[in-house]
């Protein structure tokens, strides 16, 4: 029987069962292939490896093509992988101007010109099969062989980080795209604050000092938020954890905003934020701190359950990943209509 999925990622079982189950073909220079949590792949090019990874822009409105760039090249400095450039593919719908083309194009431009990379080609189209702009990268990188990170290099003991803070990008989108919704319940200096999370949602320069540190495995928090990025990382270690949640950094617009819609920031789409393991004794705090980026250790991996750790005291195993907030939030917006 065919079912129906609901918006946003698939869920692992789905991904398994109808995406990586059928994907049998094999190259010897193909280092990290597609899995649960990893979001790049990893090719072998001698003495460096190219690593390579596709996103879409979804849900969002604002700096389109800004967004497409720096999430993309998110994905592989995750990996430990400098940027070199993106391939970019627009859908655009009938009726579509050309003044908000060149916007796009100008936002890419911008970003790359931020990164120290180019665009290296793409596809552009209007289509009558899309009813709101499709913005798809696809992020090419280097990193030296001996040096490149995955999903699923944590171990026992390692410490687990998360940079900046949770719910980052759902924050800025939400007072972006979102205003009219949150200005009679959030104060305007708190909205304003959090439209400006947009402009700091690289982490490519905190990874790759995280990297250069000796962090064991990276993931940037997408979609699921931090519970989605942290199950992803111990599942492809198929490892535990003991996360304090009250250790898990919310910062106050994040907190206002989540309030007033009634959202659990770390259910909330979080590009612009890592989770980083890494052993005791390796300096990430330090090394990304260099960068201006702040780091806070949230617990530890290890051989056991996953557990989430409450200030009451309460003990919740990490669940699955679920539904994003933010798509939550849109589809009870829209059910509210």
């Amino acid at each position: 029987m065919d079912w129906t999925v609901k918006a946003g990622k698939l869920s692992p079982q789905k991904l398994r069962g109808l995406i990586f189950e059928r994907l049998h073909q094999r190259r010897h220079d193909v280092l990290l292939r597609p899995g649960i949590g990893e979001d790049s792949a990893i090719i072998d090019f001698g003495e460096d490896v190219c690593v390579i990874s596709t996103d879409p822009i979804t849900g969002a409105t604002y700096r389109l093509g800004w967004l497409a760039v720096h999430i993309s090249c998110n994905d592989i400095a995750a990996n430990g992988a400098e940027p070199v450039g993106v391939q970019v593919a627009l859908l655009l719908p009938e009726g579509t101007t050309d003044d908000f083309i060149g916007e796009i194009m100008a936002d890419l431009d911008a970003a790359c010109a931020e990164l120290g990379i180019e665009v290296l080609g793409g596809h552009t189209e209007v289509t009558s099969v899309v009813r709101e702009p499709l913005v798809v990268a696809t992020a090419l990188g280097r990193a030296p062989k001996e040096r490149y990170v995955t999903s699923s290099g944590s171990r026992p003991g390692d410490v687990i980080y998360v940079t900046k803070g949770v719910g980052f990008e759902g924050t800025g989108i939400l007072a972006t795209d979102h205003h009219e919704t949150l200005v009679a319940k959030v104060e305007p200096s708190v909205l304003e604050r959090a439209r400006r999370f947009l402009d700091q949602i690289s982490v490519v320069s905190e990874a790759l000092a995280a990297a250069r540190s000796g962090a064991s495995a990276m993931h940037d928090i997408t979609e699921g938020g931090f519970y989605g990025a942290l199950w992803e990382i111990l599942s492809a270690s198929c490892l535990g954890c003991q996360v304090e949640i009250a250790d898990v950094p919310v910062l106050p617009e994040t907190k206002d905003i989540c309030d007033a819609l009634e959202l659990d920031p770390l259910g909330l789409i979080s590009s612009g934020s890592l989770v980083i393991t890494a052993p005791s004794d390796a300096p990430i705090v330090e090394a990304v701190a260099r960068v201006g980026v702040k780091a806070y250790p949230v617990g530890m991996v290890t051989n056991g359950t996953r557990e989430l750790i409450f200030p009451d005291g309460k003990r919740q195993e990490l669940p699955e990943p679920m539904e994003d907030e933010f798509w939550r939030f849109l589809a009870r917006g829209y059910l509210e209509k």
